[in-house]
């Protein structure tokens, strides 16, 4: 693990510790996207393991009007088997300022709902929006630039099979990298590819899970 990153076990730790089994707590090194889980306290809340993918950096904190200072609170997950879920994400900068992890809270909330007269403030998040079309801001940008070069890594695009290629823009189109304007162009070129390759390739991805 990134050594500035395993500053902030402790921290994960104690916030677990504080709020108890319901609280769940995941350490995230975004200088390796497709398994950016390095450290997890009370995973059984939502199920995450270490080396998985981040899931909701881009459509739900970068993305979000409420994303601000580096960190999004209080928005509302849905995990796969359909629990709603409460939480929020921190991002982690290094020395020279650049975004190298991220912290994420999620709370299960659900055992709470029979005292909700008392704890409404606690448990309110915002109501789940519809996924932005194309946006572009400018303290975003940076950061999803980055996330696609980790991504991509140093591979040489001349020597990517096809199916390793539309793996990448797989993965991409799943976290919402191309929900930002500009970042499919970026792709296509680092990619060594059309930009009409990209939406060939996002065509295709998109009938085979039609046909699945």
């Amino acid at each position: 693990m990134n050594k500035e990153l395993e500053k902030f076990i402790p921290i994960a730790n104690v916030i677990a510790k504080t709020f108890g089994k319901n609280c769940e707590v995941v350490l995230h090194d975004l200088s390796i996207p497709q398994n950016s889980v390095v450290y997890t306290v009370h995973n059984h809340v939502t199920g995450r393991e270490v080396g998985q993918p981040f899931e909701h950096l881009v459509k739900q904190v970068l993305l979000s009007k409420d994303f601000d200072s580096d960190y999004a609170a209080n928005y509302l997950t849905v995990t796969k088997t359909g629990k709603e879920i409460k939480s929020s994400t921190a991002l982690i900068r290094d020395s020279q300022d650049k975004v190298i992890g991220a912290l994420c809270i999620n709370y299960d909330f659900q055992p709470m709902k029979q005292l909700k007269d008392f704890i409404d403030e606690f448990v309110a998040v915002g109501a789940k929006r519809p996924e932005p079309e194309l946006a572009a801001f400018d303290h975003v940008i940076d950061i999803v630039d980055d996330l696609i070069d980790k991504i991509i890594g140093n591979s040489n695009p001349d020597h990517l099979k096809r199916k390793d290629k539309i793996a990448l823009v797989n993965f991409m189109d799943k976290k919402g990298i191309f929900l930002i304007k500009g970042a499919l162009e970026k792709v296509a070129d680092k990619l060594n590819i059309s930009k009409v390759t990209v939406y060939s390739y996002l065509d295709e991805l998109k009938k085979n899970e039609v046909e699945e």
